[in-house]
Order: C-alpha cells, then structure tokens, then sequence
C-alpha cells in the first residue's frame, strides 16, 4: 500500500491492468500476489518520458489510474464502479497486530580463554581462510555474467563492486551483508553492526554512502523470543541508519522461515549503494605496490566473543557481538573519505570477520604482494590483537610520500590510528610468529571447493 496522505485518493481502472490469465475478475486483480512488479506514481505530464524507458527494456507500462481528491480507493472496471472504500481505512485505521515479544537480556558470562587449547597463529588463520563461510567464492560469482553493457567497473569480490553511470566518469558502489550470529546474541547490536559494515564497504571503496534496501529474514513471529529479534534488530538498523544519514528506500520482510518448527538465525540483510562523483581508478582492497606502508584507523580493543576465530577453531559460538560506537563509525569513515578524495590511498579494506590478520590476509591473497606486520605495542594477547572483531576499523594501504599529509588529516579529524607494517614481495609474514606465501595463502583459501 502507498502512504496514505490526507485527502489524496486513488482511482483505479482495472481492466487497464496487463495480466497473465483471460477474463480476470476484479476481485482476482486486486488480491493478485504475482511478483516483480512495481506501481509508480508520476508526475502529470512524464508519462511519455517514464514510457521511454520501459520501452527501451522492453517492459510492461500501463497508466491504470490517477490520484484524486476524494480521500477513497475507487475500484472502476468495464466504466462501472465495483468497490469504493476510504483509504484511511486501508492505512492509518487499519488493524495492527500488537505481537508479545520478548527483550534479550545482555550476557554476562565471559569466555575464559585461558582455558582453551592453545594453538599457533598460523594455524588458527588457516582454519579461518579455508572454512565453507571464509572461503573463496569466485566459483560461484564466476558463473554469472557481470559485465553487462562493459559498466562493471569493479566485480564483487573486494568490498563493494563498482559500476559506471553508462557514457559518465561517475560510478555506483553496490555491497549486501549480513551478520546473522551477531543478530542472534544480542539483536540490536546486530542489526546496527548490519549496516555500520555495509557503511564500511562502500566507503572503502571510495564511495559515499547514499541509501540501504533490506530483506529481513526471520523465524516464526509467534515465538516471543523470535519477535523480539525482528523488533530489537529493526532498533538497531534504524538506530544506525538515523546516526549515519544513510536512509532505508526500500526493502521485504519474510517471516516463518525454520525446519521442524526451529526457527533460522535472524538474518537481516542489508544492500547498500553508494556514489563516486568522479571515477578514475577503482579502489580495491589489493594491495598495489611494494614497500607501502599499512596504517590500521580505528582502535583494536580485541573482542573475541562471536568471533570467526572461536567458532572456526572451538566451535564456540557464545558471548556478545562487538561493541558499535556510531561516532567512530562515522568519523573514521568520513575521515577516509577525505583521504581517497585526496588521492592518498592505494588500497583499502574494512576490518570485520576474522578481525584485523584475515583483513589482512584477503588483501595479499588477492594481489602480487604480501605484508610484513609488527608485533603490537599494547594488546598482550596476540590472538585478541589479530583476530578480534572490534568495529570501525580499516587497513589502508599508503606510499611513503604521502605519509606526512595522511597522518595530519587523520590527526586534524581525530581519528586514531597505528602503523602495523609495511607489503613485500611473495610473503605474509608477522613477526616472530608466522611466514607463509601469497600463493599458499591463495591456495588455502581455495581448498574448500576444490576439495568439495
């Protein structure tokens, strides 16, 4: 249903209406459910421009009726009036549920690390690069065609893919995700860490954020816990949405998904675009030179809990989601915005699953280039250091002259910041800890399918 608005009314022409089947009735053309299709209200007098357009896709446009005055939906068929009926009845007055829902409750109970197997670094990140969820999944984006009308700038793969505007030197950057164990632990931080990631990905790609869709997956809403996920998940998305100018235009809800009355994770995803105003280079997250230094933005508190790193290693999947600080989400991405407008940046990724070493390891995998990265001055705990899941953060890829005006914007916008490394040639390397090949790092990440 359209937004009611006050005295506006709508009058329809039914057999107006292109359908699949003969002699329809109208009560059959208005309770219909048949899919991809759109109802567009247009400005009187671009008709001809809008039909234009569908026509060059070679798609239905029917103009079946017009907005009036009369505050009613009139239902017209064969020039005589089959149903009429007040739209505030439809809308603002129609019945609403008021399900029982109930709030999670924070979790209190900390994960003792010290009690778990110890394992190296090497070890816990292969396990991680060639799991079923952090594999590569070139085998299954390689069967599409994604270069339709020679736009795709950019193909999935990196954080966003990019697209040109057809015959312009400006692009759209388009990226989904979803963080479905997030959502599952606690709701509302899950639902803003949604779209805080989706935020990330298209600003590292040097694309402003402009608006979301989403497509809202949930269980049975008659379950009081499930109910709660949908109400504590939309908090949170709108929550972040509001903070980070970045609107909802358009998006589904699709309840009772489950197998043997179990509902599914509440999996909220959330597709994002975002404008680049002028394209000249598209920014990936591979790295592009050798000897470049590696700046860390954002700070790295090492949060652990719902981490790739327990569940892929311990198969332990407790605990709260990492902590979602708008402020910093916003200031560090308006920030690097800044800084790729200035040309500063080779390469940038966002920090998520698997934390700050698969980040890294996904941007050696995918270039000619390895890193070499410094042991860190504050955490103790490497694992927390390497492969917490802390928000707002980015790996940025910068050559040594601009070194100087990099550290003085991020400074001026107070952003916080640490030099973790530098790329070099055929290795990924941490100090002291692990030294393996980028084509071993290829070749790990793509034995999951291979092995399939």
């Amino acid at each position: 249903m359209l937004k009611w608005l006050p005295k506006v009314g709508i009058e329809l022409e039914l057999d107006k209406v292109p359908c699949r089947e003969e002699n329809m009735t109208p009560y059959e053309l208005m309770l219909s459910e048949s899919q991809e299709r759109m109802l567009i209200i247009l400005e009187d007098g671009k008709e001809k421009s809008a039909k234009k357009i569908f026509d060059k896709w070679d798609l239905d446009f029917v103009i079946i009726g017009k907005t009036t005055n009369t505050n009613k939906l009139t239902l017209k068929f064969n020039n005589s009036i089959e149903g009429e009926i007040p739209i505030e009845a439809l809308a603002s007055r129609a019945p609403l549920y008021n399900r029982k829902w109930i709030k999670k409750k924070p979790l209190k109970k900390k994960i003792n690390l010290k009690k778990l197997k110890k394992i190296k670094i090497e070890e816990a990140l292969i396990k991680i690069l060639s799991s079923p969820n952090h594999s590569s999944k070139n085998w299954v984006t390689s069967q599409y065609d994604q270069t339709v009308m020679c736009d795709t700038v950019q193909k999935s793969g990196s954080d966003a893919a990019i697209i040109r505007i057809h015959n312009k030197d400006k692009a759209i950057a388009v990226s989904v995700d979803s963080s479905a164990n997030y959502c599952k632990s606690f709701p509302i931080t899950g639902g803003k860490q949604i779209v805080c990631e989706n935020w990330r990905n298209l600003i590292a790609v040097g694309a402003k954020p402009l608006a979301i869709t989403n497509c809202l997956n949930f269980g049975n809403p008659e379950n009081q816990e499930v109910m709660g996920e949908f109400a504590e998940c939309l908090d949170g998305i709108k929550e972040a949405c509001k903070f980070l100018n970045y609107p909802v235009v358009s998006g589904n809800v699709s309840f009772y998904n489950g197998t043997n009355k179990k509902s599914i994770y509440p999996t909220p995803v959330i597709g994002g675009v975002g404008l680049i105003k002028k394209l000249s280079k598209p920014l990936s997250h591979n790295f592009q030179k050798n000897k470049s230094n590696l700046i860390l933005l954002g700070k790295t508190f090492g949060h652990l809990e719902q981490s790739c790193f327990l569940k892929e290693n311990y198969s332990i999947d407790e605990g709260m989601p990492p902590e979602v600080n708008l402020l910093n989400e916003k200031n560090n991405g308006e920030t690097l915005l800044k800084l790729i407008d200035k040309k500063l940046v080779l390469s940038s990724h966002d920090v998520s699953n698997g934390g700050l070493i698969t980040a890294l390891s996904e941007m050696a995998i995918g270039s000619e280039f390895g890193a070499k990265i410094f042991m860190p001055k504050k955490l103790a705990n490497l694992f927390e250091y390497f492969f917490g899941e802390d928000q707002a953060r980015y790996i940025l890829e910068i050559e040594e002259n601009n070194m100087k005006k990099t550290k003085s914007i991020l400074k001026e916008n107070n952003v916080y910041f640490e030099i973790i490394g530098f790329t070099q040639n055929e290795f990924f390397e941490i100090e002291k800890e692990l030294k393996i090949s980028i084509n071993d790092l290829f070749k790990i990440n793509n034995q999951w399918y291979n092995n399939y």
